[in-house]
């Protein structure tokens, strides 16, 4: 059966038909088709889960295996211009479980140029360190790209552009992003498998506080705390808008994370376009409910599902690569979103 998607959700001839019929009614109520459309419970989306038990596996296959079964051909991707974003937080040396790992942002590039990008800049502003080149070179990223040949953009220093917050979630009206993301085709997304100390889990979404810029969000990104984490994750999601997120759980981390926690093995790579449906995969992996999460209980049926039974799983099944984590009860954020 044919289907159509629209930011990664997914909708059969069939339901798209229904959807279409109804938006006659809905021009008249004065509500917004594409918002009902999101919000609807037609809505699906896909994921796909690929099998990596170590760093030396073949990460760049893998990736564009989750790509193919993403419905992402050369097509979409020859000419394009892609923004990778990792996770970079600390400068831990051969501490696999607190950065996005090197091979999978190598695996990344490597994907996208094979299909035809015509380039790729990996971008990101740390919240925790001023000093974006010590964590770039403590990480092991910086050698790997000089190695490639691969642009780095420390966004945290980016002249902002300022945009109107399409969320509406938190008291911030408008949004700065560095001007890259308007120099770039697709926002890439490659986040770490982790638990979190306010967010309870730090995923795809809550991955892009790091494209926010440090000049105009300060140390660590302090005006986005003050205004909600949770609100402020929905709102740039919603905003951003961003293409597709890959999240590095080869190596994770549980308990007090984002960096004090320690590292677990899962042996996954977990890919997406809709970003809330890929996080509460990513969630089920880890053993959370993502209803107790709750940037991903306000983004749901709204940017993406999170039911279980809306979710194509593609590749691996949940349950062959689910791992609980630690979860730690003296942590407000971890208590109670153990998944039953």
């Amino acid at each position: 059966m044919s289907s159509s998607s629209y930011w990664g959700i997914r909708l059969t001839r069939r339901e798209l038909l229904l959807a279409t019929l109804a938006s006659g009614a809905l021009l008249g109520s004065g509500v917004s088709f594409l918002r009902w459309l999101i919000d609807s419970p037609l809505a699906s989306a896909t994921t796909f889960i690929g099998r990596a038990d170590s760093y030396d596996a073949d990460i760049r296959g893998i990736i564009l295996r989750g790509l193919n079964e993403l419905g992402v051909t050369a097509t979409h991707l020859r000419g394009k211009r892609i923004l990778l974003k990792p996770n970079l937080v600390e400068t831990h040396e051969g501490a696999p479980h607190i950065n996005t790992h090197p091979h999978v942002v190598r695996g990344a590039i490597e994907a996208f140029l094979s299909l035809g990008a015509e380039s790729v800049v990996i971008g990101e502003g740390p919240g925790h360190r001023r000093d974006t080149l010590e964590v770039l070179e403590a990480s092991g990223l910086g050698s790997l790209l000089y190695e490639d040949r691969i642009p780095f953009l420390n966004v945290n220093y980016e002249t902002g552009i300022q945009v109107p917050n399409r969320g509406g979630q938190s008291r911030l009206s408008t949004l700065t992003f560095p001007r890259v993301v308007q120099d770039v085709d697709w926002i890439v997304s490659m986040a770490k498998l982790k638990t979190h100390h306010w967010a309870g889990a730090t995923l795809a979404m809550k991955n892009l506080f790091g494209i926010m810029p440090g000049l105009y969000y300060g140390w660590p990104k302090n005006v986005l705390h003050q205004a909600g984490i949770p609100q402020t994750i929905v709102d740039i999601t919603a905003t951003l808008r961003p293409h597709l997120a890959i999240v590095d759980g080869i190596v994770g981390m549980e308990g007090d994370g984002p960096i004090m926690g320690t590292p677990v093995q899962v042996g996954a790579i977990i890919m997406g376009r809709n970003f809330p449906a890929v996080d509460a995969t990513c969630c089920r992996i880890m053993g959370i409910d993502p209803y107790k999460i709750r940037y991903l209980r306000m983004a749901d049926q709204w940017l993406g599902p999170i039911h279980e039974g809306q979710i194509e799983q593609r590749g691996e099944l949940i349950s062959t690569v689910q791992k609980p984590f630690a979860l730690i009860d003296a942590i407000p954020a971890h208590r109670g979103i153990r998944l039953r």
